[in-house]
């Protein structure tokens, strides 16, 4: 479904990603682990069209992406939740939820998606005409989550989903990453919570300084010496 190959970023002078090639496949959650500043969120970045790469490509659904703009990326099934949530905070939560399907115009199709919104994560009808700024840092990743559901995408990327909140919620927001894709959403996840991403992965990738230094089945991987000694503790 979405194939990066030999894909060079650049920060000004720094060289951000150094030639990275991954692939995710349809259905599949696949998983970016490594340190900070080892070019997770530049790629996710690179994907939905937020930063352009120098040389490379990156193709979805056999198409080059390297030249469409953010909102046409988005148009073509691929939605970004950004690290940090972001979530619109003068505007409740059903207006954030409304404005991430912006671009659609079934207005049956998006009632659906609202209620499956819900579904997923109940707390948000509960604080449905709550002013996004108010909620709990769990409840704006589901807010950011659900936004990012509103765009219908066949690929999900999720940037730090766990971020500062507090372990139970990291529970509930990884199992309701598996029910998402479950129901049939492709999803390529960044993540500093090894153990949790790679507990849910079908595949890896292991990015150190801009360069993909490892890859294979995230149980493997879970498994070997090298990534529990650097990334598991042990």
């Amino acid at each position: 479904m979405l194939v990066l190959e030999d894909v060079n970023v650049y920060y000004g002078a720094i060289h951000a990603l150094k030639g990275i090639s991954l692939e995710v496949n349809q259905g599949e959650i696949v998983t970016l682990i490594g340190s900070n500043g080892a070019g997770k969120s530049t790629s996710l970045k690179t994907i939905s069209g937020l930063l352009r790469p120098k040389d490379g490509k990156v193709m979805f659904k056999g198409a080059d992406l390297a030249s469409i703009a953010p909102q046409t990326i988005v148009a073509q099934g691929i939605s970004q939740v950004p690290e940090g949530r972001r979530v619109f905070a003068n505007m409740t939560v059903i207006e954030n939820l409304e404005l991430g399907a912006y671009l659609r115009k079934d207005k049956s199709g998006i009632k659906e998606d609202m209620k499956r919104v819900y579904e997923l994560f109940p707390r948000l009808l509960e604080r449905k005409n709550q002013l996004s700024g108010t909620l709990s840092g769990g409840e704006q990743q589901m807010l950011a989550m659900g936004r990012a559901l509103m765009s219908k995408p066949q690929l999900l990327l999720l940037d730090e989903p766990s971020m500062g909140l507090a372990p139970i919620l990291v529970k509930q927001i990884f199992s309701i990453i598996k029910e998402i894709n479950a129901s049939g959403t492709t999803i390529l996840l960044v993540e500093q919570n090894a153990h949790m991403a790679l507990s849910i992965a079908n595949r890896a990738y292991v990015l150190e300084t801009g360069k993909i230094v490892l890859s294979g089945d995230a149980k493997q991987l879970a498994a070997s010496e090298e990534v529990r000694k650097a990334y598991l503790g042990g």
